[in-house]
């Protein structure tokens, strides 16, 4: 794992301290997301990074905007097909 440093204006850490959200995991969290956005990596990916469950995971997606079911015709045939297994 590798640590950056980020600088914040005041106003930015104030408003997640409000939110009780510490600034290094808010910022963790935006990183992983937009780049599951960006189709860089996987939600299964997202879930590992960010120890969530896949249903938190959507869950999370879509507070932020993020819609979940943007798949290709064979994702989404895989996506019903498993689900026929439950």
């Amino acid at each position: 794992m590798s640590a950056i440093t980020l600088e914040l204006e005041d106003e930015v850490v104030a408003a997640l301290r409000q939110m009780n959200e510490p600034p290094d995991r808010a910022a963790r969290e935006l990183i992983v997301l937009e780049l599951y956005r960006r189709g860089a990596i996987s939600g299964g990916k997202v879930g590992e990074l960010l120890g969530l469950s896949r249903y938190d995971f959507i869950r999370r997606a879509s507070d932020v905007g993020i819609p979940y079911f943007n798949l290709t015709d064979e994702e989404w045939e895989s996506e019903k097909a498993s689900s026929r297994l439950l």
